[in-house]
């Protein structure tokens, strides 16, 4: 059974008390929580294969990707995977080279993930960008949804600047003085905050 993470609930009663708008959202989808995939190749290669896409186009492709790994997504698997397999599954060329590549780092072990733990948010987002293919809004999501870091803020998100938008009742895209407000507001448990901005537009909950 999944669980929240640690700071959850706190968070949620802090932000409560803080941001009237978002205690709203927080009563609407109580029972919803941000949650932790234990397997870091597994959540790299669902976020390469979100980036750039909707989340109903990036579900459906990897629907196609679990299947041609036969539900094992590892990197040796997807290693021997050839190009046109892939390539049938719906997927660029350029980011089927992104997972070969992650798959290889992972395999030859020049991407430690456990070092990662002993780094703080910033140097984790350097270490994690330094693969090709992953950029900061990707790390970020890496950060989020396998390390559960409470405080991450993907201002590049698209759901997230919408919502934000929306929620608020501001321009769009919000200007950068407005998500200074909002980040200073909520700082400490951001990514809590921006779960339950893409919670209030999506019936879904959002998972890498």
């Amino acid at each position: 059974m999944k669980k929240p993470p640690s700071y959850w609930y706190r968070a949620k009663k802090k932000l409560s008390k803080k941001d009237p708008v978002l205690k709203k959202i927080i009563k609407k989808f109580n029972k919803g929580f941000l949650t932790t995939r234990k397997d870091p190749f597994y959540s790299l290669c669902r976020t390469i294969i979100g980036q750039q896409i909707s989340i109903k186009a990036a579900d459906s492709i990897w629907l196609k990707f679990e299947k041609k790994c036969n539900k094992k997504i590892v990197p040796k698997k997807v290693l021997k995977l050839p190009i046109s397999s892939l390539r049938n599954a719906g997927l660029s060329r350029q980011k089927i080279s992104y997972l070969k590549n992650i798959a290889k780092s992972f395999n030859n072990k020049s991407f430690i993930i456990k070092d990662l733990k002993k780094m703080d948010d910033h140097q984790a987002i350097n270490y994690i960008t330094r693969l090709k293919g992953l950029g900061i809004w990707s790390a970020q999501m890496f950060l989020m949804f396998n390390l559960n870091r409470p405080n991450i803020f993907p201002i590049k998100d698209i759901g997230l600047i919408r919502a934000i938008s929306k929620n608020y009742k501001t321009s769009y895209p919000p200007s950068n003085r407005f998500l200074n407000k909002i980040a200073k507001l909520h700082s400490g448990y951001l990514s809590v905050f921006t779960w339950y901005m893409w919670r209030s537009i999506d019936p879904v909950d959002v998972e890498y």
